[in-house]
This record gives C-alpha cells, structure tokens and sequence, in this order.
C-alpha cells in the first residue's frame, strides 16, 4: 500500500503546485475521513476516495485521477481462482467501501466488515489473513502490490471494476472543486500524472480514459 500512498503524495503534491497552494497532511483513520471534512478539518479527502453514488450525494467530487480494478488477496495456495471457492469462506473488506459492496455479490461467503477505526485498517486486514482469522481480502488492485513477491501471499482474482478515484470535498465547495479540476486536468494533459503513474504504479496499465477525458 506504500506504493498507492507515494502516488498520492507526488499527484497531491504536483495539483498544489499548479494551483499555487502549500500541501498540509492529516492523518485521520479511514472512519473518521468523513467527519474530520465535514467538521472543517481538513478541506479534502485525497487518499483512495472511489466515486460512489452514495458518497457523492453527501460529498463533491473532483474529476478522476486514477481508475483501478478490485482485486482478492489470499494465502499463497489457497487454490481460490474466483468467487465461486469463495463459498463457505470469510472475506474481509472495509465496512461501507466499494470493496465490500464487490463481495456482498459473491453467494456463500462470510463477509467480515472492517470499521476502520484502527490507526492502519489495510495493516489490519492483512494481519488477519495472516493468522488466519480471515481467507481472502478485497480492495482496490493497487494495495497489494507489495505483498505478493516474498511467497506468503497471492492474489486469487481481480474483477474489472474500474472504481474511480477522485478528490472528496464538502459540498460546499465548488469553487475548490472547480480550481482542483482544472489541475488535475493540467497534470493530465501535460502528461505529469502519467508519469508519477509510471514511477509508482508500473505494474497496472495507465488508464487511457483519464487522458482522453482532460481533452
């Protein structure tokens, strides 16, 4: 998950500067991101917010900055190649994400909903699968990426998705949101984000459909 935070940091980082912003950092723990921008905490959520219709009725949305599919990480072994060797099998994802809406279709499983209330919900969910007190987790493709070269994980299966990442703002905020689409379009079309993709996210295509949507 480094990888996708460092990838964050350097777009965020790149999209402050065209806009001639200083870039400030909260931390705040996955079920707290809501309420910390509501709250006027924060004046953004920038880290791996997927565009849902629920979301976007309570929160504005920038334009997409990156697009990925929803992968299942298992023990290395577990001989699961699809949903279907899921049945009888419990599945861990973050309570209320995209990521347990996938599992919520697959029959049979045993959904086991993480409330991200834990300084590092992703270390978490893994830790489980590790001992296992779970035996797959769902989340966004990129996550894993660091777990599946030394031989204790693998990923079973990835189902093409294609959840789309934006900046989250209070709905307030148009004017921020309307000066966030124009750098992220900026980032696109001069091809910056595509190279931080490159640097950081290598491994998974760079999405065709960012680009031609900034034209």
């Amino acid at each position: 998950y480094l990888r996708v935070l460092a990838e964050l940091h350097d777009l965020a980082a790149a999209v402050a500067a065209g806009m001639g912003l200083e870039l400030r950092w909260q931390f705040r723990r996955w079920a707290d991101f809501e309420s910390a921008l509501e709250a006027g905490e924060a004046d953004a959520i920038w880290c791996g917010c997927a565009v849902t219709p629920e979301r976007a009725a309570r929160m504005l949305f920038s334009r997409p900055y990156a697009i990925f599919d929803e992968s299942v990480l298992v023990r290395r072994g577990a001989g699961i190649t699809g949903s279907d060797g899921l049945r009888g099998k419990r599945v861990g994802a973050i309570a209320a994400s995209t990521n347990m809406q996938l599992a919520e279709q697959w029959p049979g499983c045993e959904r086991v909903a993480f409330d991200g209330t834990g300084d590092d919900v992703f270390a978490d969910m893994v830790g489980a699968l590790r001992r296992g007190d779970i035996d797959a987790v769902v989340d966004d493709e990129p996550a894993f990426g660091g777990l599946i070269g030394d031989g204790e994980f693998e990923i079973a299966f990835t189902v093409e998705t294609g959840n789309r990442w934006a900046v989250a703002l209070p709905a307030r905020s148009g004017a921020l949101k309307a000066a966030l689409d124009d750098a992220l379009a900026a980032v696109i079309t001069d091809g910056e984000l595509r190279d931080i993709w490159m640097r950081w996210l290598a491994p998974i295509d760079y999405p065709g459909e960012l680009a031609s949507a900034a034209d």
